[in-house]
């Protein structure tokens, strides 16, 4: 019974160091973040966002910030890890060492007549003969009794002085670190110890292993879900219209599994009379347009009505269910919209080229949503090419608002961005009405809002000129100036109810053919992050050019300088296409301002194969990506897109009525008549 008690003992201490052996490093890492964090605020000041609560310092918000799951998940733990160290601490306490001398009371090397007249005082207060108690019985036998024969054994002693035990040497003991009511089961050790391997050698890992496997299986990295993105690959195609990447957006299957209810059925009909204008619906058969939306499956209906509910700003119309749901449809909607964008602008056809409208569909209802801003906002109006949608972003800004402003000449919103401060101010007290106050708010997000610049190149490393199938580097840097002075900030969003960081898409695209040639997915957020990747690409660059170390080491440095100044390096590499003379488009599109997009045109030309060998076999082991019945009415291509970058929300019915006679192109076809090889970028605001 004994050695069961010892051996059981190491249980705690296993438990103990299992634990610790993952939670001590996790805890010190997740310190270390949180002492890194900058203290710098980044988010916008003004009225609307101070009071939409999101970046609100007040106590509550911070216990909310701590009181996440994985906080009080890790502080359940260390409880438990001090609870264990208390108790194996209070139990090696009662192990105590056997010493005989300490037990009669008596000193060291005492002799025998101390020994024995020691030995009778205590058989008269523990002896059974004299106490009754059973607890002073159980005393005097199992310690009184064998410390005294201990010392007056004459072979007891002598080991006892050798060894520290009256029974000699002891043995090397091994201990299970089981509880002890698994040692304590007569007949039935055996099997419980082999059932206790079995469940925590082989069960425990197998069922982590089969919920992590069914997990993985249903979610991507990115945590969508892996039918959302089948979905999405499906019903994306090269035509696809700003207006009708709604369509697409809401089919995911997160938002399939949102619960439709009875009692949703009166809200939803309301705000199905606030947002009807916004649904693309035939007026002049409203009655059969309406019934043909609301026999679409209910998930669908909710989902677009919740959408079109924060497009329109209709949040009064929410019952708490349905508030629930239109937050749950929130804050999935980034990262859906960043899996649409990547279906968008993945290779499609044999020269690995996305599509350009789609693409821009997306990106202009990512902004929409981030802004809250509706859809037919984006209609060409009174010469701006975005319409009223980039006013409407600003704060205290409405339609009325911007009426007032356009008859002062300032019809666009690039317009009022690029006015003085002092002049602004004039406009929109005097002529828009707005108080001081109000146009301090206006000032702040404006101060806020990103103004990119971009300088492209595209070049042959080590090689003059471009030629078929060479591989060409395209080398981009993205420089970022806000007013404030920051470089990564938060947008100004009141009406979106979560933290939404900026990022930013660089596409090279053939605007007349709608193929995307390179895109790459840029954030100003993580600087550190940025120098890494900038220093590697530039370092790789360089070397293989073959520059001297020293000039690599210069670039790296000029490198790592323009991103802390708030540029940002894109590299990449795509095939050089047939003998031709190209001019195509770099794009960078904000997924969450309007109005910040910025573009710049690129030209170069291609010439006929002269030099030895193909450098384009690299790209070729990749092989196209392809989609059956996308791409077999392709050859037929007759009509071009329109080469400049605007919204096509307007054109909708006309892309409707035209939508089965009209194909989108694969390949640009160009005149193959170049004769020199050269690439340049201008800027377009």
């Amino acid at each position: 019974m004994a050695a069961s008690e010892e051996t059981s003992a190491l249980f705690p201490i296993f438990i103990l160091t299992i634990m610790a052996i993952p939670i001590v490093p996790y805890t010190i890492t997740k310190l270390c973040r949180a002492a890194s964090k900058k203290s710098k605020s980044i988010h916008c000041q003004c009225n609307d966002c101070s009071r939409s609560g999101k970046y609100r310092k007040s106590i509550f918000q911070r216990i909310s910030n701590v009181s996440t799951y994985n906080n009080l998940t890790l502080l359940l733990l260390w409880v438990i890890m001090i609870i264990l160290v208390y108790y194996i601490k209070s139990m090696s306490s009662e192990i105590t060492v056997f010493d005989p001398f300490s037990i009669l009371g008596l000193e060291p090397g005492a002799v025998e007549s101390e020994i024995k007249k020691k030995y009778r005082r205590l058989s008269i207060q523990y002896h059974p003969d004299k106490n009754p108690d059973p607890e002073a019985h159980k005393y005097f036998v199992e310690h009184i009794a064998k410390a005294y024969q201990a010392l007056t054994d004459p072979v007891a002693r002598e080991n006892y002085e050798k060894y520290g035990h009256p029974d000699g040497r002891q043995g090397f003991q091994m201990g299970i670190a089981l509880p002890q009511f698994l040692l304590n089961i007569d007949g039935a050790s055996g099997g419980i110890l082999l059932l206790w391997i079995v469940g925590i050698c082989i069960l425990l890992p197998l069922v982590i292993a089969v919920v992590y496997l069914s997990r993985s299986s249903k979610y991507t990295g990115n945590y969508v879900m892996h039918q959302t993105l089948s979905t999405y690959y499906y019903f994306m195609k090269p035509s696809l219209a700003p207006s009708k990447v709604m369509d697409v957006f809401t089919k995911a299957a997160e938002y399939m599994e949102i619960p439709v209810r009875r009692t949703d059925d009166e809200p939803l009909q309301k705000l199905f009379m606030l947002v009807r204008s916004e649904l693309n619906l035939d007026l002049k058969n409203i009655k059969q347009e309406q019934a043909k939306f609301w026999k679409q499956h209910p998930a669908l209906v909710k989902t677009e009505l919740l959408v079109q509910a924060q497009l329109t700003r209709e949040f009064a119309a929410l019952s708490p269910s349905l508030a629930s749901d239109f937050r749950r449809i929130l804050e999935t909607a980034p990262r859906l919209l960043e899996e649409l964008m990547k279906m968008a602008v993945i290779p499609r056809n044999a020269q690995g080229h996305g599509w350009l409208r789609p693409a821009i569909g997306v990106v202009e209802l990512s902004q929409c949503i981030i802004q809250a801003v509706p859809l037919s906002a984006r209609k060409t109006t009174g010469g701006s090419p975005e319409g009223i949608a980039p006013f409407l972003q600003l704060p205290h800004i409405s339609e009325s608002v911007v009426k007032k402003v356009a008859r002062k000449k300032v019809r666009t919103f690039q317009e009022l961005y690029e006015m003085d401060s002092q002049e602004r101010a004039e406009l929109l007290t005097q002529t828009a009405g707005l108080s001081s106050e109000e146009v301090q708010d206006v000032e702040i997000v404006l101060d806020m809002m990103p103004s990119l610049t971009l300088d492209v190149t595209c070049e042959t490393e080590g090689e003059e000129g471009i030629q078929e199938g060479d591989i060409v580097t395209i080398h981009a840097w993205i420089n970022n100036k806000r007013g404030n002075g920051l470089i990564a900030a938060l947008p100004h969003a009141p009406p979106y109810p979560f933290h939404k960081e900026e990022n930013f898409w660089f596409l090279l695209a053939d605007s007349v053919s709608n193929n995307v040639w390179f895109f790459q997915k840029v954030s100003f957020m993580d600087e550190g992050a940025a120098v890494t990747a900038a220093s590697k690409a530039i370092a790789e660059s360089k070397e293989g050019s073959g520059a001297s170390p020293k000039e690599t080491s210069k670039a790296v440095a000029e490198a790592v300088e323009k991103v802390k100044g708030g540029s940002r390096l894109v590299m990449g590499k795509f095939q050089a296409p047939s003998e031709g003379n190209y001019n195509l488009t770099c794009y960078c599109l904000c997924d969450s301002w309007l109005g910040c997009d910025r573009k710049t045109n690129i030209k170069f030309k291609v010439l006929k194969r002269t030099r030895a060998g193909t450098r384009g076999a690299v790209l070729a082991d990749e092989g196209p990506i392809m989609e059956d019945g996308v791409e077999e009415d392709e050859d037929n291509e007759d009509e071009e897109y329109d080469d400049d970058y605007e919204s096509e929300y307007s054109e909708d019915e006309e892309d409707d009525q035209n939508s089965k006679n009209k194909n989108q192109a694969a390949n640009g076809t160009t005149n193959k008549n170049g004769e020199a090889a050269e690439s340049s970028g201008s800027d377009e605001e």
